[in-house]
């Protein structure tokens, strides 16, 4: 994408004739998504992906997967994840792949993965898609960490196959992407029993894995197809996706790239190398907009508010990837605000529509990827901006947010609107909408805030209502905004990317922000320590015939 990007760029666009590691089935209300990786066919060469090992490749199958089951198989009630090797069903992130992966490659990589394991959740709790993990065979590490992203684990009893976190006994590093912590917070496994789980690289079979709770059930492998089956009937029978929906067929994401930018319908991406910094605009709905399900159903992919989503959750994986420099991310929006909230009151008239439903979810994720993005985010709200509703998100999703004040008069003035998608509808990974984080929950605030849906607000009074951060009149615009992006490009981003992921999840925590903070503050940490990465150390050698040489002091 650019000449300073590391090479070659990342694209995670995919479908599924171009898959090399997934297989995708349908059989009624029943999904069948197999693992089954060509060892040649890593993202980067210099690796092989043995054992249904993965790398970020598999992973952006994965994705693409998984939207192609919730929006163009709206009859699929339940996916079974399985594998397509006979006693493998996934041995986890490819430890060769890491050993030669940069620093930021491996956070990058964990964080993507993460957001994907979170998404099967998502679906599972907002939309009705549930999923069985049927573990045909050995299953460790990242593998057993897509096994608890599902609803239902079920693990073949045939006296060899297991499950593992071996990371910490083999490797020296975490289950980053979530295992750790699903392990307590999801499956409630007794913290002592995980303490072993997590510190013995054989893993745990047959009925120990049930009474420790680390699977659900297990059967023999003469019963285990069946079994799989029964439970992803039972499952489905809990489901209200629709048996007789139309699919919504999602086409390519077209762009244009150049050096110094991206370029979709609704969003654009403008690079500013010199000053490390990005903008990233977002454009309001144009032309003859649906007025109706039956409108909705027929502009399929192209609506506003999926196709919109669909290329700014490209824009932001993009950037995050391909453009390690940029620090900072100024978001901004553009066009018709009353588009924008006639979108939204569409949404919310029929946001119990199996299609309405899945927007909403992809919206909502995608709003959660700047959440969790190591980027400075600040918002300017200038003339010709249109932060209403789903769209005034994009402010509160900022670390800052500067709205430019124009005499009451001026055409050009620009407004902030409010509407009820600001009150909950997108909440963040901690289930609180950007709102309520940012008053943390205290009744005046948002009662003040809540009066003001349908408003057309000033500067002065998105200020008095705390809903920015400052409102330089135009003299002073320039001035504030430039002092500002230049002041954030001095800092370390090192230090920034732990006060920025700090203040934006104050207050509520939960399994995700364990997962995003907590885990993967120390994850980072330990992938740039010496006893994983250094010469002699567990991830560098492992595979080698050498012994980890480890610094035993402790930090």
């Amino acid at each position: 994408m650019s000449a300073t990007a590391t090479p070659p760029a990342v694209d995670y666009r995919t479908e599924p004739s171009q898959y090399r590691h997934w297989k995708l089935s349908f059989d009624g209300e029943i999904a069948t998504l197999a693992v089954d990786i060509n060892e040649d066919g890593g993202i980067r060469p210099g690796y092989k992906l043995k054992l249904n090992s993965y790398d970020l490749g598999v992973d952006i199958e994965l994705h693409d997967a998984l939207n192609r089951v919730r929006f163009e198989h709206p009859e699929v009630r339940t996916v079974v994840v399985t594998s397509g090797k006979d006693r493998v069903f996934c041995s986890g992130a490819n430890i060769f792949m890491l050993g030669l992966s940069s620093h930021a490659w491996k956070v990058n990589f964990c964080k993507f993965t993460n957001e994907t394991r979170n998404g099967i959740e998502d679906s599972s709790k907002h939309s009705g898609l549930k999923f069985v993990a049927a573990l045909n065979g050995a299953c460790a590490g990242g593998g057993y960490e897509l096994a608890l992203a599902c609803d239902e684990i079920v693990l073949v009893d045939d006296r060899s196959s297991a499950v593992s976190l071996p990371e910490v006994p083999l490797l020296g590093v975490l289950p980053g992407t979530g295992g750790l912590t699903r392990v307590t917070d999801k499956r409630h496994v007794r913290h002592d029993l995980a303490d072993i789980f997590c510190t013995t690289s054989e893993g745990v079979r047959g009925q120990k894995a049930v009474d420790w709770r680390l699977v659900d059930s297990i059967a023999k492998p003469q019963k285990f197809a069946d079994h799989v089956k029964e439970r992803a009937a039972a499952l489905a029978a809990k489901s209200d996706r629709p048996a007789a929906g139309k699919g919504v067929t999602l086409p390519r994401v077209e762009r244009t790239d150049s050096a110094d930018g991206i370029s979709y319908q609704y969003v654009s991406v403008a690079i500013d190398r010199a000053r490390r910094n990005v903008t990233l605009t977002v454009k309001a709905p144009t032309g003859a907009q649906p007025t109706d399900i039956a409108g909705i159903e027929a502009a399929g992919a192209a609506w506003w508010p999926l196709q919109m989503a669909r290329e700014l959750d490209d824009a932001i994986l993009c950037l995050r990837t391909n453009e390690l420099d940029m620090g900072t991310w100024l978001l901004k929006t553009e066009g018709d605000a009353a588009a924008v909230l006639a979108s939204d009151a569409l949404m919310l008239a029929h946001k119990d529509h199996w299609f309405v439903r899945e927007t909403l979810g992809l919206m909502r994720r995608t709003f959660a990827r700047l959440d969790v993005s190591s980027r400075s985010l600040f918002a300017l709200i200038e003339s010709g901006s249109c932060f209403a509703g789903s769209l005034a998100e994009l402010a509160f999703c900022a670390d800052r947010a500067y709205m430019l004040a124009l005499p009451d008069d001026a055409d050009a003035a620009p407004r902030l609107q409010l509407g009820e998608f600001n009150f909950g509808f997108l909440p963040m990974v901690n289930g609180q909408s950007r709102l309520q984080r940012r008053f943390y929950e205290e009744e005046q605030p948002m009662e003040a805030a809540r009066g003001a849906i349908g408003k057309a607000l000033d500067a002065d009074a998105a200020l008095a209502l705390g809903l920015v951060t400052a409102s330089p009149d135009d003299i002073d615009w320039a001035d504030e905004v430039r002092i500002a992006l230049e002041e954030r490009a001095a800092m370390s981003p090192d230090a920034l990317t732990g006060l920025e992921a700090n203040l934006r999840f104050a207050q509520k925590e939960n399994m995700l922000t364990r997962i995003f903070g907590r885990l993967t503050a120390w994850q980072n940490w330990i992938f740039i320590r010496p006893n994983a990465v250094g010469e002699k150390g567990a991830l560098k050698v492992y595979g080698k015939g050498d012994k980890a040489a480890f610094d035993f002091n402790r930090v």
